[in-house]
């Protein structure tokens, strides 16, 4: 696997920013949010100049009880071919719930939640993750998650989690050192503690993104600058293995393309000052030029993954090249009899209290659970917000206080798109917006869409029963 260098987010909103940048080895795309049969041009034009594309899933739930969806497995493999891409990312998370195993609704979180650290869930997400390796046709590297809640009875540190599930799977580790930050002021977790456990010669590349404090909670926006304490982390990490890759992530407040190029340049700083203390300064000159780590002129290191595949490591400077990961077992340990249920149940009770309004499962904090909840609905009211723009324009300043509203009775069964189908017919069900021309606005926005008429009486019946059902 070739190393990847210093790279950003690729994101439509910064797609010509992120073009002028110099000194950009790679980008990192969300899987969903492109066609393997129609990508865009920005990206094109991009892997023409020789640029690599990693394709970064969102939607898989490999931390989830159920075991993977082959149609979202099929869809990220054709989307890493379509790109050319060295690896494919996911998330060590859980995004949906219920269903068969409980015998309740599914729900959708339109969130990455965190997988309980136990045994059960870690023999769970083994299993998973092998599906996942054996369906797709490049690597699969999995990235730690931030969360506000922390699961009562967890059995392992996020170090030792990490260390058994590339033990069992041979999978590699994206590590996102903002979310280790996260976590530390969230939930008290030292981030040099899970460094220092997790197999960090398993380091595909790590993330590195921005966020913003709040009433001593910890947000991971993505919508602000990377912090100094970020950088910290970034260092650390960078002191005890050459990661092969490092990505600045921006998701929404977009700045200035100078401003980004600063954020990149304060992580090449920060790697190169980690390099020159580990060697001093010999050799790192070159590799840095214009203060830009090049991937095609720094020294290589070689890793060993799974059954004697070689991966190369790192471009960074000045470190000691890393000792070979464990090889993957012959034969995949299967959940003990029970586990998927067991999770399943768990995860099910927690994410309808988040999102549907029941009960906080025991031993939870239901402080951190409210204000779980809330920012859910408002990331799912944003995220709407751009599925279908038409709505806040349709809705102006109603749009917000209407969705959120429509979503503290109405939990995500499915997408956002259908999520916003969802939303409009409960307003129109409701006779809403009281202005009539916002009204036939809106039901023409939603026929359009739908392909159908608002529903009738006894539609509306079978819709109130359904959701009641939900609820319950």
């Amino acid at each position: 696997m070739t190393e990847l260098g210093i790279g950003i987010g690729w994101r439509p909103e910064i797609a010509d920013a992120v073009e002028g940048l110099s000194g950009i080895d790679w980008v990192e795309v969300v899987a969903e949010n492109i066609c393997a049969d129609h990508l865009p041009d920005s990206l094109t034009r991009l892997r023409e100049r020789g640029v690599t594309v990693v394709p970064h899933g969102v939607s898989l739930g490999l931390g989830g009880a159920d075991r993977p969806d082959p149609a979202r497995l099929a869809a990220l493999g054709e989307k890493a071919v379509a790109l050319g891409a060295p690896l494919v990312t996911e998330h060590i998370a859980f995004v949906r719930a219920g269903g068969p195993l409980t015998a309740t609704p599914q729900l959708e979180a339109g969130h990455l939640l965190p997988v309980p650290r136990t045994w059960d869930a870690l023999d769970v997400l083994c299993e998973n993750v092998r599906i996942a390796q054996d369906a797709l046709p490049v690597p699969l590297a999995l990235e730690n998650i931030a969360a506000l809640v922390s699961w009562p009875g967890e059995e392992l540190s996020e170090g030792r989690f990490l260390a058994e599930l590339v033990e069992r799977t041979g999978v590699r580790l994206l590590i996102d050192v903002a979310n280790l930050h996260t976590n530390h002021v969230n939930r008290g977790e030292d981030p040099a503690r899970a460094l220092s456990e997790l197999p960090v010669e398993a380091i595909a590349y790590v993330h590195v993104a921005g966020g913003v404090e709040r009433d001593g909670v910890w947000h991971d926006t993505h919508a602000h600058p990377v912090p100094d304490a970020v950088l910290d982390v970034l260092a650390d990490l960078a002191s005890r293995v050459a990661p092969p890759g490092v990505l600045l992530e921006r998701d929404d407040d977009f700045p200035a393309a100078e401003e980004l190029g600063d954020e990149l340049r304060a992580i090449r700083r920060t790697i190169t000052a980690v390099g020159a203390r580990s060697s001093g300064a010999e050799g790192v000159g070159t590799a840095h030029q214009h203060g830009t780590l090049s991937s095609k002129s720094a020294p290589r290191a070689t890793l060993l993954i799974g059954a004697g595949a070689r991966v190369s490591g790192g471009p960074m400077p000045g470190v000691t090249p890393v000792l070979p990961v464990a090889p993957v077992p012959e034969t995949a340990p299967t959940p003990t009899p029970g586990a998927r249920q067991r999770v399943a149940v768990a995860q099910a009770a927690l994410l309808s209290a988040l999102v549907a309004g029941t009960p906080v499962p025991e031993g939870f904090d239901s402080r951190r659970l409210g204000v779980q909840s809330r920012a859910l609905a408002a990331k799912r009211a944003g995220v709407v917000a751009k599925v279908a723009p038409e709505l806040p324009e349709i809705l102006g300043k109603g749009y917000r206080p209407a969705f959120l509203a429509y979503a503290r009775s109405r939990p995500m069964t499915g997408g956002y798109r259908r999520d916003a189908l969802d939303f409009a017919e409960h307003l129109l069900v409701a006779g809403r917006p009281e202005d009539p021309a916002a009204r036939r606005r809106l039901t023409e926005w939603w026929q359009d869409r739908s392909g159908s008429r608002p529903p009738g009486r006894a539609a509306r019946l079978v819709r109130a029963a359904r959701h009641a059902l939900v609820r319950k």
